[in-house]
């Protein structure tokens, strides 16, 4: 991982008791950081942070202007993570909408109004929807399918404003299919990785949608949590937008069999309807940019990764 120099720096981690968000808080205070969490706990839960990390919660929501206000006064840099994730957003489009977009306008707003060093925000590569071409560049005409991507992408576009507009100091990093340890596999809510995990471990089969051939960029939690700091600190980040993934191309079938070898299981997976959302073919992400620019690069790969996630899941269920 990147050497930081984070000793000292106070440091605001909106969603910081959700998955990515928890782990990034770890990784903060044991660079030397000052973090406090603002979190509503609605996905979120404070189990997600080890025990013995030092850092001040906040139980309260981005939606909370005033609350929002207050605790930007306070610090540095903010790392926003806080959202609704994509299955909540289309059930309720509405939330999507007051915290994804007017979560991270309030964040912005007081931003502007304290003044400080940097945000990062934290959006998705569920912005390109079916992209045009493989890899996928940041500079890909964006296709917005479900309420989630429209309001991240939304929220991008308010950071680019108000770096224009205010020159208030903001990075965007667009995450692609996070897993890893504290992705947990009894929130409805988790990822794939950690639902073929529970599956497995229960000695039933991975439900597949679609015929498992659909790929996606997997991205290490750790590796996520890094390039999010790098940006965070770094000079040259300022005003841009980063994807944040592998440059691998990985078929979800592949994924489920990898996972049954690790965990000793002889069991296929069974193929099911396609799902609702994120119908999405293939999807891998160029990270020439963030290479390039900010010498940063992804060190844990899939297999290593997904082993990882594994011991993690077999140590803590």
């Amino acid at each position: 991982m990147t050497d930081l120099n984070l000793a000292r720096k106070k440091i605001l981690v909106t969603g910081g008791a959700g998955f990515v968000g928890a782990n990034l808080v770890e990784r903060a205070v044991r660079e030397g950081a000052e973090v406090t969490v603002l979190d509503d706990l609605f996905t979120g839960s404070l189990n997600n942070i080890d025990k013995g990390t030092d850092y001040r919660f906040v139980e309260g929501s981005v939606t909370d202007h005033a609350l929002v206000s207050k605790l930007v006064k306070e610090v540095d840099y903010i790392a926003h993570l806080a959202a609704r994730n994509i299955i909540i957003s289309t059930k309720n489009p509405r939330s999507d909408y007051e915290v994804n977009i007017g979560g991270t306008l309030n964040v912005l707003l007081a931003a502007r109004e304290h003044g400080i060093e940097r945000i990062v925000y934290t959006s998705s590569a569920s912005v390109y929807g079916n992209p045009r071409y493989i890899p996928i560049i940041e500079e890909e005409l964006p296709t917005t399918f479900s309420p989630y991507s429209v309001s991240k992408l939304a929220g991008e576009n308010y950071c680019r404003a108000f770096y224009e507009s205010y020159e208030v100091p903001v990075t965007a990093v667009r995450y692609s299919n996070v897993y890893g340890p504290k992705q947990d596999p009894q929130n409805p809510y988790c990822g794939v990785v950690s639902k073929f995990i529970e599956a497995l471990d229960n000695n039933q089969p991975p439900q597949i949608h679609g015929d498992g051939q659909q790929t996606r960029d997997f991205t290490y939690v750790d590796d996520a949590v890094d390039a999010t700091l790098v940006a965070m600190l770094s000079p040259r980040s300022e005003g841009m937008v980063f994807n944040l993934g592998t440059g691998i191309e990985s078929r979800i079938l592949d994924v489920a069999t990898t996972l049954a070898r690790l965990l000793g299981k002889d069991i296929a997976p069974v193929h099911i309807d396609r799902r609702d959302i994120d119908n999405i073919r293939r999807r891998v992400l160029s990270i020439e940019l963030i290479r390039t620019r900010l010498r940063w690069q992804p060190q844990i790969g899939l297999d290593e990764g997904l082993r990882l996630t594994v011991e993690w899941f077999l140590d803590h269920k």
